[in-house]
């Protein structure tokens, strides 16, 4: 089982840096965990709807890149279906059972994911109606992930 976790921008913050390593560790267990970071766009303060589109195009075409062909694509977005953590271990068990040992989640950039990302999609998946840092997101994911390995395989 091959996981890799698409996510625009570098982690900065040390504690952020600290739990991403802390459950890339706990995944390796499970999964074999890759994770690519694509620069982040420069993007000024109060841009036009255009331009904000513009760093979006431009950073998914950096993410588009990196997914691997015959990978399931899996793009967290806000509007993305919410489930519970029982739900995505069922949701990704079922990948796996179905034959598709790759899977690629994105994390979009603090502006969010071009529509060209969100179309080719196999599932749009939202952590939370709240809004996070995409830096935040990466861990939370992680965090996620692991709880998943854990319930697929009866684990408390």
């Amino acid at each position: 089982m091959k996981i890799t976790v698409i996510g625009v921008g570098k982690i900065k913050e040390k504690y952020l840096k600290e739990g991403i390593n802390e459950y890339s560790k706990r995944l390796s267990r499970f999964c074999n965990l890759e994770i690519i970071e694509v620069d982040d766009e420069q993007a000024p303060e109060n841009l036009s709807s255009l331009q904000e589109e513009q760093v979006k195009k431009r950073e998914a075409e950096r993410i588009i890149k990196r997914i691997k062909e015959g990978s399931t694509l899996i793009v967290l977005d806000v509007r993305g279906k919410k489930v519970t953590s029982e739900e995505l271990a069922r949701k990704i068990e079922s990948f796996f059972i179905s034959g598709k040992s790759n899977i690629t989640f994105v994390i979009g950039g603090s502006l969010g994911i071009d529509k060209e990302l969100l179309n080719i999609a196999d599932f749009r998946l939202s952590l939370s109606d709240m809004t996070f840092p995409h830096q935040l997101t990466r861990l939370i994911l992680l965090e996620q992930l692991y709880r998943s390995f854990k319930i697929i395989n009866g684990e408390p």
